[in-house]
């Protein structure tokens, strides 16, 4: 179960960076085009 948990917090973190990561990309790239 342990490992099982790890597993699944890992890949929900991961998930959440890369979705962070768009997010803030995509709104610094229209402040930009808006500027």
């Amino acid at each position: 179960m342990a490992h099982k948990k790890g597993t699944g917090s890992t890949r929900n973190g991961r998930d959440s960076n890369a979705k962070r990561l768009g997010v803030k990309r995509y709104g610094g790239e229209k402040v930009t085009a808006g500027s």
